[in-house]
């Protein structure tokens, strides 16, 4: 027992010295091979998984990712300070380290790990210390996006897996681009055309479902609220009335099933966070969580696309069919395990995922499920009425992640236009021909910060200083700036067509952002221009106003972003009923 408990003093300061090596000295010190890689077991199946905890060593220049750390951590890698920082978008907790000891054995190796955390904490406080000016660079928004990468791109898409009526929609409009007057119109026939599976006998939480759809169809009519701004919704007494049905009666069922890192392995830091903070708050929800699956009205696949991505992908290969036949064993084993999956066809299941990936990787055989995506493309089978878009949020420091919330007022605004990013995919090189390079001085694109004389202004400070922020697409429809825009309380300008944006069932975003096509970027400044400074407050105003929806906190409130996606989940259930 000495013996062990002496090991585990050693394994503690090795993991300590490591971790520091390895986030702080980029792997100077001592490093593993970024090539090496162990065998993992999952579910039987061994692969072999690139090591997680390793350094990262990053040639920015000519590094091949794959194609999901476009936006982001792909996006940008943005100059602002004379040190360039790279963040990792591994969360803050180790691989786990799967032990098969029993007993007093057990509970020594958990005592170990408990030092292995005091342990890393003081040595992180003991770095910010010793570089004060460490943590304001790590944290600061002019690097919101970890490295400029050069991605790879899956085999060629196809567009068959389009609904008739997307199709006919797309075929109608001259431009092919979906607008979103027409996305609503897609959305209210889906709530009349949708056919779910009938039951012989409905069975208790159906006729919850049938309950809840009759009291938001026949919701008392509100205009506004203490906390909800009648015009941000499309119809807020829908929306209010759905919002508290959830609170009451809503129950999740999350599968126990599955090892890490690809389940129960919340990513909480990087572009993908999403995913990763909605898995952990919900596993710890006392209000929506139930341990019986027959009480449930949503089940839960607690995957994280990004680490599906990063243990699996093979470099090179341009595709994700090996991605794809991990997801379906792990659903022939709960459907062997369970029969809920094959009651319903898995339309009462759910999906959270942020990676790029996620809609072609989860098509084929999740096509019935509510899939929270990211990359909520029309263009690539966006279904309304059942899938989610899901807000593409960045978190730097997982315990700080309201750090330099809101922006200058509205007198303090003078840029009208501000983008810097990295030049991704065919759109954003096209805005920086047209406006970049100083040629206008009320337009500040940049695909790096440049650099002056004196203090130079960080990408936050560009952003709380705009009136509006550009949000082009990369290389996929979604950007992490649409949320940060509303962060810093600048107005979005979204460039990028058939982009479906988050919470489109009950939010009304031409209330407060502002739409452009993709083919009007000559017109760009005509377009912020002709927006009256009447109506330009007014959008800020309401920018202030709906942010709370896009907000994580530490522990969940009442309409903040968790929240916010459990209850588009609920309500496209709820509609299928």
């Amino acid at each position: 027992m000495k013996l062990l408990r002496s090991a585990g003093v050693v394994f503690v300061f090795i993991l300590a010295f490591q971790f520091v090596n390895i986030h702080y000295y980029g792997g100077d010190i001592f490093s593993l091979s970024s090539r090496d890689e162990f065998p993992v077991s999952i579910h039987g199946n061994t692969e072999s998984i690139r090591p997680l905890s390793g350094p990262v060593r990053v040639n920015v220049s000519s590094w091949r990712s794959a194609e999901g750390e476009r936006a982001g951590l792909e996006e940008d890698y943005v100059t602002g300070s004379d040190t360039n920082v790279s963040v990792q978008s591994h969360d803050d907790s180790f691989v786990e380290t799967r032990s098969s000891l029993n007993g007093s054995d057990a509970d020594t190796v958990n005592e170990n790990n408990r030092n292995v955390e005091n342990a890393l904490d003081s040595l992180v406080e003991t770095r910010s210390s010793l570089n004060g000016s460490y943590v304001d660079i790590v944290e600061d928004a002019e690097i919101v996006n970890e490295n400029n990468r050069n991605v790879e791109t899956l085999e060629s898409k196809s567009d068959d897996n389009l609904s008739p009526e997307v199709k006919r929609v797309m075929n109608v409009s001259n431009s092919g681009v979906v607008s979103i007057s027409e996305m609503m119109s897609l959305l209210h026939q889906s709530r009349t055309t949708h056919v779910s599976l009938k039951m012989k006998r409905p069975s208790a939480v159906d006729q919850e479902l049938l309950y809840a759809r009759t009291q938001i169809e026949n919701s008392p009519k509100v205009e506004n609220g203490p906390l909800l701004h009648g015009p941000l919704y499309w119809n807020l007494s829908v929306f209010k009335r759905s919002y508290e049905l959830m609170e009451s009666k809503l129950k999740v069922y999350v599968y126990r099933e599955g090892k890490r890192p690809v389940f129960h392995k919340p990513v909480l830091k990087g572009i993908y966070a999403s995913e990763g903070w909605f898995m952990r708050q919900l596993k710890a929800s006392k209000t929506f969580v139930t341990k019986n699956p027959r009480k449930s009205h949503l089940f839960y696949l607690p995957f994280s696309s990004k680490m599906l991505e990063e243990s699996l992908y093979v470099p090179g290969s341009h595709s994700d069919k090996n991605l794809v036949k991990f997801l379906k064993n792990y659903l022939d084993m709960i459907s062997s395990k369970y029969h809920f999956w094959n009651k319903t066809g898995g339309s009462d299941h759910f999906l959270v995922a942020c990676h790029d990936w996620a809609p072609s990787e989860t098509r084929q055989y999740m096509s019935n499920s509510i899939r929270a995506l990211c990359n909520s493309d029309v263009s690539e089978g966006f279904v309304f009425g059942k899938d989610v878009a899901l807000p593409e949020t960045t978190i730097l420091v997982p315990r700080r992640p309201l750090r330099a919330l809101g922006g200058k007022p509205t007198s303090q605004r003078h840029i009208l236009a501000f983008f810097a990013g990295g030049m991704h995919g065919y759109l954003r090189p096209l805005l920086l021909q047209t406006w970049g390079g100083n040629r206008d001085p009320d337009m500040k694109i940049f695909s790096e910060i440049p650099k002056s004389k004196g203090k130079n202004k960080s990408y936050m400070e560009f952003m709380k200083s705009s009136k509006y922020c550009i949000c082009p697409k990369g290389h996929e429809v979604n950007s992490p700036r649409v949320v940060e825009a509303l962060f810093y309380e600048c107005v979005p300008v979204i460039i990028s067509d058939n982009f479906v944006p988050p919470f489109f069932e009950v939010i009304n975003w031409e209330s407060f952002a502002v739409f452009v096509l993709e083919k009007d970027i000559p017109d760009l400044k005509n377009i912020l221009l002709s927006i009256s400074e009447e109506r330009y407050r007014e959008m800020q105003m309401r920018v202030k106003m709906v942010q709370k929806h896009f907000l994580w906190h530490s522990k969940p409130e009442r309409f903040d972003i968790f929240h916010m996606i459990l209850h588009s989940i609920w309500y496209n259930r709820v509609f299928q009923t």
